[in-house]
C-alpha cells in the first residue's frame, strides 16, 4: 500500500523539530498550538462564555459557530474543528495522546550537594528508566508562576546539569551482577563546584527571564537531554529522539487535526485533538486523562450551539477516540520477551494495542474503525498484544472510555527504549500514523 502525498518523509523532518522545541509538557502544547493557529484555530479560554461575543480580549471568539479552537490548560491541550452544518447531536472523532515523558523533576527546596560539588535535587517522574540518564547532558526546561498570577515558559538547552555513574574500577561487579541505582542517592545530578548554599537555582532561573527572584512563586522545573534528534542507520531509515513517548503522537495528532480543518466542508464529524499531561503516572489530575477536562470540553461545545443534555448524550454515544501512544517493537536481542506471531517492527505501519484484561481499550468494534482507517489511508497495520508472562502496560484509552462512554480503541507506533531518555522508532511510521489518524477523523 502506498501513503498518501500529505503525509510523506517531510513529517518525521516536522516531527524532529517539535520534538526539540518541546523539552517540557508546557513548551509540547505551546508548539502545538502555534501550529494550530497558523490554520487557523483561535484560542478559547475555560474563564469565557462559549456563546456569543468572547469578552478576553486574549480569546479570539466564541466557541458556537464553524471553525477551529483550542483550549490551552497547564500541560494539556484539548482542539477542535466545527464544520459547516452540523448539529449540536454530530458525533466527535477524538485522536487522544499525552504530552508528558519519565523525566527527573526538581523539588521545592532544589539546592544541595555533598565533598565540594553544587547539585539540583531532583525526583523521579514517571516510570523513567534510569540508567539512560546517567552520563548524559542535561538541560532545564518547565514553567514558571509569577506573583502577579502570569506563568511563562523557561528552557535552557544548553549541558547544564549532569548524572555522573560510578567509575568500573569503584564498581567492579556492575557488568557481572548489573547496575543498581537507588533513586534518592545516586541520580542526583551536578551543576557546578563549590558551596552547596552557592548554588542557588532559583537566582540563576530569575537570571535567564530577566526577572527578580521574589517575583517567581512557584515552578515546574525538570531536566531533558539536550542531544538533538536525528536519522539513524545505514540507509537512515530509523529517527534516534527523546520524548517520542508520546509527543510523536501529539504531533501526529496535530497534523491530522489540520489538515482535516482544511477539508472542513466534507467532514461527517467534529474532529477533535486531546493531549493530557500525566500519563505516566496516571493520570489524575486537573490536566489528565482521568479528569473532567476533555468531558467538560465537549459538553460546553454542544451546549454552545444550541444542543440540549439529550443531545449530548446522542453525540457521546456516537463518538470514537483513537488513544495513540508507543508501543514496543520487537528488540532483537530480547525476542524472547515479546509474544510469539506479535513482532511488531518499525517501519511496519501503525500498531493495533489489544489486551483483554483492558489495559488497552480495543474490542472487535474498535479494531474495525482502525482498519477502516488504515485501509482509507493506504497504510499496513500490526498486532500488538503483550507475552503471557509479561505485566501490559496501559495508556488513556481504558480512562477515557470508562469515564465518558465513549468507544475507544488504542494504536500507535512501535518503538525501542520505551521510557528511556533517547528513544528509536522508523523513520516512516511517522508520516503513516497521521495519516490513518487523519484517515480515522473521516470513517
Amino acid at each position: 500500500m502506498s501513503r498518501p502525498a500529505r503525509f510523506t518523509r517531510g513529517h518525521t523532518d516536522d516531527l524532529m523539530s517539535f520534538l526539540a522545541a518541546a523539552p517540557s509538557p508546557y513548551h509540547a502544547v505551546a508548539a502545538a498550538a502555534s501550529r494550530l493557529e497558523r490554520a487557523g484555530f483561535r484560542r478559547v479560554e475555560e474563564t469565557d462564555p462559549w456563546t456569543g461575543p468572547a469578552d478576553s480580549a486574549d480569546s479570539q471568539g466564541s466557541a458556537d459557530g464553524p471553525g477551529g479552537r483550542y483550549v490551552v490548560r497547564g500541560g494539556a491541550i484539548i482542539a477542535w474543528y466545527v464544520p459547516e452544518g452540523v448539529s449540536p447531536a454530530t458525533p466527535f472523532r477524538i485522536i487522544g495522546a499525552h504530552t508528558d515523558s519519565p523525566n527527573l523533576r526538581v523539588k521545592p527546596v532544589p539546592d544541595t550537594g555533598a565533598h565540594g560539588w553544587r547539585q539540583i535535587a531532583v525526583e523521579i517522574y514517571g516510570g523513567a528508566l534510569l540508567n539512560t540518564w546517567l552520563d548524559r547532558d542535561l538541560g532545564l526546561s518547565g514553567r514558571l508562576s509569577m506573583r502577579d498570577g502570569t506563568t511563562r515558559l523557561f528552557a535552557v538547552d544548553r549541558p547544564l546539569l549532569r548524572v555522573p555513574q560510578l567509575a568500573v574500577h569503584l564498581d567492579r561487579t556492575v557488568n557481572s551482577e548489573g547496575l543498581k541505582l537507588d533513586k534518592q542517592r545516586h541520580m542526583t545530578p551536578v551543576w557546578g563546584l563549590g558551596d552547596a548554599r552557592e548554588g542557588d537555582l532559583l537566582a540563576y532561573v530569575a537570571g535567564k527571564t530577566n526577572a527578580a527572584v521574589e517575583e517567581i512563586t512557584g515552578w515546574d522545573l525538570m531536566a531533558h537531554s539536550v542531544e538533538p534528534p536525528a536519522y539513524l542507520g545505514r540507509d537512515q531509515e530509523l529517527v534516534a529522539g527523546p520524548r517520542m513517548d508520546n509527543l510523536l503522537s501529539v504531533h501526529a495528532g496535530t497534523a491530522a487535526l489540520v489538515s482535516a480543518a482544511a477539508d472542513g466542508e466534507d467532514l461527517p464529524y467534529i474532529p477533535v485533538l486531546a493531549a493530557f499531561d500525566h500519563e505516566e503516572n496516571g493520570s489524575q489530575s486537573d490536566t489528565g486523562a482521568d479528569g473532567p477536562l476533555l468531558g467538560s470540553v465537549l459538553e460546553r461545545s454542544v451546549f454552545a450551539r444550541g444542543g440540549t443534555y439529550e443531545e449530548r448524550a446522542r453525540a457521546f454515544a456516537g463518538s470514537v477516540c483513537l488513544s495513540s501512544d508507543t508501543g514496543h517493537a520487537v528488540h532483537p536481542n530480547y525476542a524472547e520477551r515479546h509474544e510469539p506471531g506479535h513482532h511488531p517492527m518499525p517501519n511496519g505501519g501503525p500498531i493495533l494495542k489489544v489486551n483483554v484484561n483492558q489495559r488497552y481499550a480495543t474490542d472487535g468494534v474498535g479494531r474495525s474503525v482502525f482498519v477502516r482507517a488504515c485501509e482509507r489511508a493506504g497504510v499496513e497495520w500490526q498486532a500488538f498484544v503483550s507475552h503471557n508472562s509479561m505485566p501490559c502496560g496501559t495508556t488513556i484509552g481504558p480512562i477515557t472510555a470508562a469515564r465518558h462512554g465513549i468507544a475507544t480503541v488504542d494504536a500507535g507506533v512501535a518503538i525501542l527504549s520505551m521510557h528511556s531518555a533517547r528513544e528509536l522508532c522508523g523513520a516512516e511510521d511517522p508520516p503513516m500514523l497521521a495519516a490513518v489518524m487523519r484517515a480515522f477523523l473521516e470513517v
